[in-house]
């Protein structure tokens, strides 16, 4: 049984002030004036209130790559970041394929405490395109698997991806491409386009991004199943999903918080923290992808969290690493480029970070409002704090953040995971201890 707590003064999704009641991990009463004898009271004047963010592309590494991430690590970043839940993408070693692996990563979430971990499947056994993986048996484990991804990889082959579509909508499930032709990608480094050709890099083309996304839809469209499209980072890739929304076919698609904010003139100083799959593009994606999220052509925003250790980072840009870590600066990169630029509310923030990725990943218990008789999943948010990002900000096993050394407004104070404090005015509790 949790401790019962009285948030006061908290401005539930930006707007009214109310005091919040935790007690036996639901949230009791919300109002003005509360009070509960042996509650402990906590002073929440004048920030932000959000439901429990939700990411449906997480890198947790566990099992196989711990030298990067592990579970423990990667939910005390979430934590940190106002998480509550993460979805774990399947690129793990042994790959997230079977249902054991699922299972076992779900007791190692279960384990850590610090937010719930829901594993995403496979596609194709060991992410190698060629056969379907075990698709029924994860989403009848008991990790009750209903999103499924080859990320890292395209489900290349047409019909491979058909017959997953098939598959997983006899349990409504959904399948998360990774949009991406490999032979228009081969050997590419960086977004393809001035800087690339100044720098001498190979390119990442728009057209490989959204020729997959076209086909994707075309297929989901024709199956009838759910599909959602993972880091979306293009103007047309923006146009395809509006389009195919107008179709009424069953498509869903994310962003990422470093395709909103950041572009491919980064690049310049060959810092491989802005090596990135997919590349960072033009400040014209940028405008589009954030145009997309306000209207709602984007559904979500999703970390795609992929910590590495310093030494996939610190060399020559050929050889590095794609990927960013991006659990703690989150919230942070949004209220930048999408709230103080008045595109997004926060009611619009915690749709699009936390009550939209919970539906699209069929994850009960989160997602839900700041309400009596809910579950109590939220965050507190001093929206009015700014300061430099730094290593101090991450709680994770990984470094390679593209925000060190450059100023975030915002900073997450509070985190309430299953009723119990994870998170305590910045500070990570100790849990388990």
């Amino acid at each position: 049984m949790s401790q019962s707590l009285l948030f006061q003064g908290a401005k539930v999704l930006g707007t009214e002030s109310a005091d919040i009641l935790v007690r036996d991990g639901l949230i009791a009463e919300v109002g003005s004036g509360l009070s509960a004898t042996g509650a402990r009271v906590i002073d929440a004047d004048g920030l932000v209130a959000l439901p429990g963010l939700v990411d449906l592309h997480t890198h947790l590494r566990e099992p196989g790559y711990e030298a990067s991430e592990t579970v423990l690590s990667g939910t005390r970043a979430a934590a940190a970041g106002g998480f509550t839940a993460v979805f774990a993408m399947p690129n793990t070693s042994p790959v997230a394929d079977s249902a054991g692996v699922v299972e076992q990563e779900l007791a190692l979430g279960e384990a850590a405490g610090y937010a719930t971990v829901q594993p995403i499947g496979a596609v194709t056994v060991g992410q190698k395109g060629e056969r379907l993986a075990e698709l029924g048996a994860m989403a009848g484990s008991r990790a009750n698997v209903r999103v499924f991804s080859d990320d890292g990889f395209c489900v290349w082959d047409p019909l491979i991806m058909r017959r997953a579509l098939e598959y997983v909508k006899a349990f409504d499930g959904v399948i998360a491409q990774h949009a991406q032709d490999p032979r228009l990608t081969e050997g590419a480094q960086l977004n393809e386009g001035a800087v690339s050709a100044e720098l001498g890099l190979a390119g990442w083309p728009a057209v490989a991004e959204e020729s997959i996304i076209a086909r994707d839809i075309l297929l989901a469209e024709h199956v009838g199943s759910r599909l959602h499209v993972c880091h979306l980072s293009t103007a047309g890739s923006v146009e395809l999903i509006r389009w195919a929304k107008k179709r009424g076919v069953a498509v869903t698609a994310e962003v990422t918080p470093h395709h909103l904010l950041l572009t491919d003139e980064l690049a310049r100083g060959y810092d491989a923290r802005f090596k990135v799959n997919p590349p960072l593009r033009t400040q014209e994606d940028v405008l589009a992808v954030r145009e997309g999220l306000a209207d709602g052509t984007i559904d979500i925003v999703a970390t795609d969290h992929a910590p590495h250790p310093s030494e996939a980072k610190a060399c020559e840009w050929q050889a590095a690493a794609n990927g960013m870590v991006g659990l703690e600066s989150a919230l942070r990169v949004v209220h930048q480029a999408m709230v103080q630029t008045g595109a997004l509310d926060w009611t619009d923030v915690a749709r699009v970070m936390s009550s939209a990725p919970a539906r699209i990943g069929s994850l009960a218990g989160h997602g839900t409002p700041i309400a009596i008789g809910q579950p109590a999943e939220f965050t507190l948010y001093d929206a009015a704090a700014q300061g430099v990002f730094a290593e101090a900000d991450l709680h994770g096993q990984s470094t390679n953040s593209p925000y060190l050394g450059r100023e975030l407004p915002g900073r997450v104070l509070w985190t309430v995971h299953r009723g119990y404090v994870t998170l305590e005015d910045g500070v990570l509790a100790e849990l388990g201890a």
